[in-house]
């Protein structure tokens, strides 16, 4: 545990503002010099008892409840005091004030140190602690299940059973390097390339749900392209369900990005509505405006290539339209990320090119969201069972598999290098561990804790 962790700590738990109710939470060691300044008298142990919350002369800030969680029975496994008063900021600061004043040696507790203390006590495994986080940010219900699920250890469970399967075959590769006299049958003929290829299937299984979480807490930034005037300030309307872009018959309304975060079957969608792309010439605002959008294309998940079905017989929209190609042609990054999508079908109503819709009418907008899930790698299915996952996470998985590929090199040549096998299956048990801590440093954890709220 570092230096600081030992100190009492205490903070708001309850979120700013006016509410019915409040909370001041501390955590430390021994907080009875706390309970008896504050409170008055000892409590029992998890029970909630209504008193007075008195001051240092003697008179009630606040009547309310106090709870008293010993160690390590506790939220952070230290012994926790919880205060429940009314929740007015000037009667929460008051008490804070007091708590702070009648205990030396107590502080404020820094964003997200509570739950860092569940962390360090072994209370939480880390995964299971960005889950709290990610809990209390979910933007969709079906991020919120998932974020249920990680806090309750779905998501944990797995890496832990991967982790034993490495740490069995690690085992017996090691084994074998220290007593070469010995025969360990499981390093005979392919058995060990056979348990190597059945924890990188699992791992598969393990990293395709976890896409789907991470789908569910990040979203999908969406950019609508296309040439002025076909329809992208409508479409983001209609898939957006209100009026947040102006909608004119002029090319060139659109000067600038309009964003609106959606869901589509819980997936959270942030749409990008751009500039027309088109050649600027003499009107700076619009040229700077075509500038960002291509910025916003580039860093893009996917976009939504938008052509007009009424003017696909003009010339000048079609050297348009070859010229935005040409230009996106020029990234062969963003080829897999490009749905073309055709609008205006209710001005052609035979038109069957490709994916067609109207966003005027709604017309083919379902098809449409489907593609768009599609595209993004999310399956039908995917919010049953899944646990909600971070960029971190599909990384340390990413380095797990890549290692457990060159083990299985290592193991499958005629002459196996038991030395690299060891150390391929030692890299791949760290990256492993690094998704629930059981391998990770001090500024990981800084970055992580320190984007929790104060008091979690």
């Amino acid at each position: 545990m570092l230096p600081r962790h030992e100190d009492p700590i205490v903070a708001i738990a309850s979120a700013p503002g006016r509410g019915a109710v409040g909370i001041v939470r501390a955590s430390g060691r021994d907080l009875a010099p706390l309970v008896a300044a504050v409170c008055g008298r000892a409590l029992p142990a998890r029970h909630a008892t209504y008193l007075p919350f008195v001051a240092a002369d003697g008179e009630p800030i606040d009547r309310g409840l106090a709870i008293r969680f010993p160690a390590p029975h506790s939220y952070t496994g230290e012994e926790v005091l919880e205060l429940h008063a009314h929740g007015g900021p000037v009667v929460l600061q008051l008490l804070l004030a007091r708590c702070l004043e009648a205990m030396p040696g107590l502080r404020l507790a820094a964003p997200g140190e509570f739950t860092e203390r569940a962390f360090l006590n072994d209370k939480l495994d880390l995964a299971q602690a960005e889950a709290v986080a990610d809990l209390i940010d979910a933007s969709t219900e079906a991020a919120a299940r998932s974020a249920s699920r990680s806090l309750a250890g779905a998501f944990s469970k797995e890496v832990d059973a991967l982790r034993d399967a490495l740490v069995e075959l690690r085992t017996l590769v090691e084994a074998t390097l220290d007593f070469p006299d010995e025969e360990i049958d499981v390093l005979h003929g392919e058995r060990v390339q056979a348990r190597l290829l059945a924890i990188e299937q699992r791992l598969v299984q393990v990293r395709a749900r976890a896409r789907q979480g991470a789908l569910l807490r990040e979203g999908i930034k969406v950019v609508l392209a296309g040439q002025p005037n076909v329809g992208k300030s409508s479409l983001l309307n209609a898939l957006a369900g209100a009026e947040l872009a102006i909608v004119t018959p002029i090319a060139g309304t659109t000067r600038d990005k309009v964003s609106q975060t959606i869901q589509i079957d819980g997936v959270p969608l942030h749409v990008i509505d751009t500039a027309g792309l088109r050649e600027t010439l003499g009107d700076e605002v619009e040229r700077i405006g075509v500038g960002r959008s291509w910025e916003a294309i580039g860093s893009a998940d996917l976009v939504l290539f938008v052509h007009d079905l009424a003017r696909e017989g003009d010339a000048r929209y079609a050297a348009g339209e070859a010229a935005v190609a040409a230009r996106l042609a020029r990234h062969a990054a963003l080829a897999p990320r490009i749905v073309h999508v055709h609008n205006k079908a209710d001005l052609v109503p035979a038109a069957a090119n490709g994916l067609a819709v109207s966003a005027t009418s709604g017309w083919g907008l379902d098809r449409l969201r489907a593609r768009l899930l599609e595209a993004a790698g999310w399956e039908a299915a995917g919010g049953e069972g899944v646990y909600l996952a971070r960029a971190r996470h599909l990384q340390a998985l990413d380095g797990t598999r890549q290692h457990l590929q060159l083990a299985r090199r290592h193991a499958a040549a005629a002459d196996p290098a038991l030395e690299l096998l060891a150390e391929e299956l030692r890299l791949a048990h760290r990256r492993l561990g690094e998704i629930t801590g059981a391998f990770s440093a001090d500024d990981l954890l800084g970055e992580i804790f320190g984007r929790f709220c104060i008091g979690k």
